[in-house]
């Protein structure tokens, strides 16, 4: 808009843009001084970059609890989960965004003044609340983002105790049944050792004896006894044959068991590798004190448009402002008296006239006042013409009992 005395300059996109993001009037900045534009263009250039980093910071989160678990060095990326992670990333980017706007636009402009009163400060509270939980849900996926290198170092080295574990408290649990299956192996083991062992005694004094020239009766003996061994020896083992068969099956299904059960060890390491485990390593890993510098750095910037407002002295624009709302309240026929009167509790109240409300309520009441007016007339009109009737055929009206 030119005037003889100024000049307004005329924005460019990015810049109304931006003054949508921050929820202000471009009709009236655009006749505004430089100073609002720059102002409220800062104003929305900060919600926009909130919104930039809730998309980064929903996204990852999104992407960290979806991607297929496994080994924390493993920085190969699955398509399908990031690209899942994208749309829940811009879907809630766009959320942030539309909340800070409104939260920004509903923040009044004060008294005018950069101090900021006790009573803007309570009053924007609920705002300040809101604020702080969207701070703190950004800056998180952010952090750990931020230590990933570190995270991951840690996340495997806690995945290693964790298989470590596993496989301890696995074998333990099969280290009984394999007991009991061994007990009964080494059982028949030793019975068949003590047959084998008399055999092997009886074939060496056979031997002894044989190689007399002329062998006597104990030879015979001997052989007799050891020929009688080795059937017994035989008969052990034919018939101990399918219980050893099955404990020995048992054993390798037992083995089979356990090797399933420690080729999970990986898979059960692996599921270590979730959001709030890396939270939890963040918060390690960086120490207290920096990881709260970031999310009170993520504060700050999500609180800077709630108390820059608060402490915005007012300009041309808030007059503007102020005017072309008092001009379309006058419009549309809405009169405020201010501090009218006092309610119960003694505060001061405004009254609020709307005149062209109270004229269509004029309107219909007249309306309906001059249709109750015509409503009687005719009523009377009818009743005189019903006496007239009853005057000329009375005898009509009059039935006999």
């Amino acid at each position: 808009m030119k005037r003889d005395y100024y000049d307004s300059p005329k924005p460019g996109k990015i810049m109304q843009l931006l003054w949508k993001a921050a929820g202000s009037d471009a009709y009236i900045l655009k006749r505004s001084t430089y100073n609002d534009q720059v102002k409220y263009a800062c104003l929305g250039g900060i919600v926009t970059a909130t919104g930039f980093m809730a998309t980064l910071a929903g996204g990852y989160a999104m992407y960290t609890i979806f991607e297929p678990k496994g080994s924390a060095l493993d920085d190969t990326t699955n398509i399908p989960t990031a690209l899942m992670a994208c749309v829940f990333g811009l879907i809630w980017g766009l959320i942030i965004f539309n909340i800070d706007r409104f939260i920004v636009a509903a923040t009044g402009k004060g008294d005018g003044t950069e101090a900021i009163t006790w009573k803007e400060f309570t009053g924007s509270i609920p705002r300040i609340i809101m604020g702080l939980i969207i701070a703190i849900t950004i800056s998180k996926p952010m952090e750990i983002r931020m230590f990933k290198s570190e995270i991951d170092a840690e996340l495997h080295s806690a995945q290693l105790e964790k298989r470590k574990e596993y496989e301890e408290k696995t074998k333990v649990n099969y280290d009984e049944r394999f007991e009991l299956i061994d007990k009964d192996l080494a059982k028949l083991e030793n019975q068949r050792h003590e047959l084998l062992d008399r055999l092997t005694d009886i074939e060496s004094q056979y031997a002894q004896e044989v190689r007399i020239v002329r062998p006597g009766p104990k030879a015979a003996a001997l052989k007799s006894l050891m020929e009688s061994l080795a059937r017994k020896l035989e008969d052990f083992d034919q018939n101990n044959k399918p219980e050893l068969n099955r404990l020995i099956t048992e054993k390798l299904k037992l083995q089979k068991e356990l090797d399933v059960e420690l080729s999970k060890n990986e898979e059960v390491a692996g599921k270590l590798n979730g959001l709030l485990e890396r939270i939890h390593l963040a918060h390690k890993v960086a120490g207290t004190w920096i990881s709260l510098f970031i999310t009170l750095l993520f504060i700050v910037i999500e609180l800077t448009p709630i108390f820059f407002k608060m402490m915005l002295i007012k300009s041309p624009y808030d007059y503007m402002s102020d005017n072309v709302s008092e001009l379309l309240k006058a419009d549309e026929g809405i009169q405020i008296k201010y501090d009218y009167y006092k309610d119960k509790q003694g505060q001061e109240r405004n009254l609020i006239i709307n005149h062209k409300a109270n004229q269509k309520i004029d309107e219909k009441m007249s309306l309906i006042k001059a249709q109750t007016e015509l409503s009687d007339f005719i009523i009377e009109k009818w009743k005189d013409k019903e006496k007239k009737s009853i005057d000329n055929n009375l005898d009509d009206y009059i039935s006999e009992g």
